[in-house]
């Protein structure tokens, strides 16, 4: 800094020191006259520096660098050089948002960039694709002005981002998506799309098959179910190996039969062309008449108590409801020991409804937990043949929950009891008076 005063100083002292020596010599007059021309070429050398600095500013990338002496030379070549490494930075900035796009562009899935107010920023190819957008026309539009379905609205609207939700014909007929938002750097969202036209057919497919083999299988099982039957029945059948094993038979088919039927609920509930039927559902009336037929399958071995707190009705399907409530208590007398005690409950929490069932039975490891709701899985393949299950009750308990927006709880501990809950959001919430 000293230096740079000491530099720009010093032509200015001269000037005035000559002066000074003039003033002593020759007189105030030539020496006034002298320092005045003198300062007039240094102001006039400043300002042609100032044109060429201004001239070159006006368009860097057109004129080159303009020379200078002195302390004007060092200036110029400082800022050239600070442009030159602002340019080579950023010419590695959009070499490096070029790659990223790039890289963003190859994904197998459509990117939508949202700001907080689910403005479009940016997208890729697929997303355009997918929603029949514009990037270099829509930036700035909102994705709900030109994306306009009524799922999409409302999936952006209630912010419940934890599952992807499924969207038909979003740009073009038959083509199905799979959406998905994610918040990141604050406020900004990431709309990520995927085309799950081919897996949604082929989960059609499958389902139709399981839905037609159960169909099929209904008529021969009803056959031999009966045949089993009548032959139990035979007087003249003395052989106690042969009773035993049209016992066993009935027992076998029976079972087959419930599998059937499970396999068939299932695929109706799975069928997206099949919409919820929705009614009030007088809870409190089902669950005491669910009671009384979990009495009689208990036959005694329990303690059934019925905890009514609330008595409000529903707004849903009294046929899964009923379904999806009596297979929670069925399995809880199923797994519960003799002398054991089963708690059904309806009650509200804060502006939620909760349907439970709450048993003392032998309980459920952690780790198996997360995968109760799956098809056929079972935590003890041994007493789930024993008790009858089918393996599929909670997978149809999850599906019914998902169909009237609830959501399936399962809190349980190993030898102390199993709590299984289905909570239902306030928008199904229904006074009592309603079904009057």
């Amino acid at each position: 800094m000293f230096n740079f005063w000491r530099r720009a100083l010093l032509y200015p002292f001269v000037l005035l020191l000559i002066s000074w020596l003039l003033w002593e010599t020759v007189g105030s007059l030539f020496a006034s006259l002298f320092l005045s021309a003198l300062l007039l070429v240094y102001a006039a050398l400043h300002l042609r520096q100032l044109a060429a600095l201004d001239y070159w500013l006006d368009d860097l990338n057109e004129h080159i660098a303009p020379d200078g002496a002195g302390l004007w030379g060092e200036i110029f070549a400082r800022l050239n050089k600070m442009i030159r490494r602002h340019r080579k930075e950023r010419a590695q900035r959009i070499a490096a948002l070029q790659h990223m796009e790039q890289a963003i562009s190859a994904l197998p899935e459509g990117v939508t960039i949202l700001d907080e107010a689910y403005r479009i920023e940016w997208c890729n190819l697929l997303a355009e694709q997918h929603f029949g957008l514009d990037c270099s026309r829509d930036i700035g539009q909102q994705i709900t002005y030109l994306a306009r379905q009524p799922e999409l609205i409302q999936y952006i609207a209630l912010r419940e981002f934890a599952e992807p939700l499924i969207l038909r014909g979003a740009s073009q007929a038959g083509l199905i998506l799979s959406i998905k938002l994610i918040v990141y750097g604050g406020n900004k969202l990431l709309l990520i799309s995927r085309d799950v036209t081919q897996l949604e057919r082929i989960e059609v497919m499958r389902r139709d098959f399981v839905a037609n083999v159960s169909h099929e299988l209904r008529t021969p099982l009803t056959v031999v179910g009966g045949f089993i039957e009548t032959l139990g029945d035979m007087p003249n059948l003395e052989n106690d190996m042969a009773r035993k094993a049209i016992q066993l038979m009935g027992e076998q088919t029976q079972r087959m039969g419930r599998l059937v039927a499970d396999l068939l609920t299932l695929s109706k509930l799975e069928d997206t062309l099949n919409a919820l039927q929705e009614d009030v559902v007088d809870v409190p009336a089902l669950l005491r008449m669910l009671c009384q037929e979990g009495e009689s399958l208990s036959a005694k071995r329990h303690v059934l108590r019925l905890e009514m707190m609330s008595e409000h009705a529903l707004l849903g399907s009294a046929e899964e409801l009923r379904s999806a409530f009596s297979n929670l208590i069925s399995n809880a007398i199923c797994y519960t020991p003799q002398g054991g005690t089963i708690v059904v409950g309806w009650h509200e929490h804060g502006d939620q409804f909760v349907f439970s069932v709450q048993d003392s039975g032998i309980g459920i490891a952690p780790q198996h937990i997360p995968r109760l709701t799956e098809r056929f899985y079972r935590v003890d393949h041994s007493r789930s043949r024993k008790t009858g299950g089918t393996g599929l009750g909670l997978a149809i308990v999850k599906h019914i929950a998902g169909r009237h927006h609830a959501r399936l709880e399962i809190v349980s501990e190993e030898g102390a009891g199993s709590t299984f809950k289905m909570v239902f959001s306030a928008d199904r919430r229904l006074p009592l008076a309603t079904s009057e």
